[in-house]
């Protein structure tokens, strides 16, 4: 695995802004499409390895076969997009990675040059989908993924920028929203399609935190990022869009391997005990 400089980097972020480790969601289940985009989702990001696949192989694992076919059918091809820390990136020679993966999953490859969770690679995750025939606004995107440091802190990213530009809002902002306004092409399409717009939504991208794993990987830095999730949400005070009602966007399946302790936490543990 190459070396993630912005995600070594992320942590230092945390001290100002430790929530960004936190997902709106956390499952080991996979996602009901159909009711997400009831609820106002319109596309979807999702990580490839112990995600979707085993890590290192470009195929789909059988278990989410019909969760995938359903995800494809609700939101479409173009508005599920890969965005992952191999395929795609400057590492994939060729993009013939990329290539793979997208025949083998059925949907795009998004081609980045920096690695989860860079702030370039946000740019070009909202290039893709302001550059759709019907542009997607970042609010109505899921990005799920099974690492906190890479997927979770990447969509929050999005999210407290999205604030951000809220607050302040340039020219380009605002002439970008009246693409979303009541008479607009998109707009319709909610309503034709039923989408639901009045349910709370965080103001950004949903983000979902996959906490099984396909393949034991990283095990014990997964177990830190785990003891930070939980240290964070026990002693900071929750934002204005937290918590949000998630109960009914997961369905159960055969569930991948769970992340379990590691040998060296479970001396930490005892030797503190001592």
């Amino acid at each position: 695995m190459p070396l993630n400089i912005p995600g070594i980097l992320a942590p230092f972020q945390l001290v100002v802004y430790p929530r960004l480790v936190i997902p709106h969601l956390k499952t080991s289940a996979t996602l009901t499409s159909k009711l997400s985009r009831k609820l106002g989702y319109r596309g979807a990001v999702f990580d490839k390895d112990n995600c979707l696949t085993i890590p290192h192989k470009d195929q789909l694992v059988p278990e989410l076969t019909d969760a995938w076919k359903e995800c494809i059918e609700t939101f479409g091809e173009a508005n599920v997009l890969i965005v992952s820390n191999s395929a795609g990136t400057h590492l994939d020679a060729g993009g013939i990675q990329s290539e793979s993966v997208s025949y083998n999953l059925g949907v795009p490859v998004l081609p980045h040059k920096a690695l989860k969770p860079a702030y370039s690679c946000i740019s070009s995750i909202r290039a893709y989908f302001s550059g759709l025939k019907q542009p997607l606004k970042e609010d109505e995107l899921i990005v799920v993924g099974d690492r906190i440091f890479t997927d979770v802190i990447m969509a929050n990213r999005m999210r407290k920028a999205r604030i951000a530009e809220a607050r302040s809002p340039g020219l380009l902002h605002m002439a970008m929203s009246c693409a979303y306004e009541k008479g607009g092409t998109v707009e319709t399409e909610k309503e034709s399609a039923g989408i639901v717009d009045d349910k709370p939504r965080p103001n950004g991208p949903l983000a979902v935190w996959t906490t099984g794993v396909w393949k034991r990987e990283a095990m014990f830095m997964r177990y830190l990022e785990l003891s930070l999730v939980n240290a964070v949400t026990k002693w900071s005070k929750p934002a204005v869009d937290e918590p949000l009602d998630t109960t009914g966007f997961v369905k159960e399946y055969s569930e991948p391997v769970p992340v379990k302790t590691s040998w060296v936490a479970k001396v930490m543990k005892q030797f503190k005990r001592t």
